[in-house]
């Protein structure tokens, strides 16, 4: 994955793209997860949501390998 984005001249590199989105859909599932109290089974949140982090966005890199191939 060596493909930079061009935005506004600009050049950004894609995986700090795909961390972006993967911090926004964690937000997200933060919250559904509190909601639905999931919070309340695991022993170390900031472990937890780190794991989601890393998941996200492991997840984002492979949709994105796929398209981009």
């Amino acid at each position: 994955m060596n493909a930079d984005i061009d935005i506004f001249g600009v050049y950004v590199p894609s995986l700090m793209i795909l961390a972006l989105l993967a911090v926004i859909t964690n937000l997200l599932l933060r919250s559904v997860l509190a909601r639905v109290g999931v919070y309340r089974l695991v022993w170390h949140r900031s472990l937890f949501d780190l794991a989601l982090f890393v998941i996200v966005l492991s997840g984002l890199f492979s949709i994105f390998q796929r398209f981009a191939s």
